[in-house]
């Protein structure tokens, strides 16, 4: 399985270690950036990694900045990315089960390394339900077509 892992400067070092664990753990990874600890701009960490989980480049994504929130609002900007918040187990749970959800932030600052790693296998091995989840997913899908290029 390849998973895109990218961070802000908050999250760098946390990918970095992250990068090593899942890469143990027979992983292929894609380090999406940033490459250093110096200040950056999130958005263009998490609206690329986005864009390359969408386009198929990686099965999943990981976002890191230092709350989790400002890497998933802006990956959620990119047609066909469904980006959750992995603060808890059971969301990060329902956001596979419920949502389908292609990628998944987390908060450097909020959250050890140890949860990353657990919600990261969590999220990646969780698989979605369908069903009646599929029609809410159609209805963003369509929202999408009308009003994304």
């Amino acid at each position: 399985m390849k998973l895109l892992i990218a961070s802000d400067h908050a999250g760098f070092a946390n990918k970095k270690t992250l990068i090593e664990s899942l890469t143990k753990l027979g992983f292929s990874i894609i380090d999406g950036g940033t490459f250093n600890e110096g200040s950056c701009h999130y958005p263009e960490y998490a609206l690329s990694a986005a864009e390359r989980v969408v386009a198929k480049e990686a099965d999943f994504g990981v976002l890191i900045c230092g709350s989790g929130i400002g890497v998933s609002i802006a990956a959620n900007k990119v047609k066909g990315a469904r980006c959750a918040l992995g603060y808890h187990d059971e969301a990060v749970k329902r956001a596979r089960i419920d949502n389908d959800a292609n990628l998944i932030a987390f908060g450097a600052r909020y959250m050890t390394l140890e949860e990353m790693l657990k919600r990261i296998q969590m999220f990646i091995h969780t698989p979605y339900e369908g069903g009646r989840h599929q029609t809410r997913l159609d209805i963003i899908a369509d929202y999408e077509k009308k009003h994304f290029r």
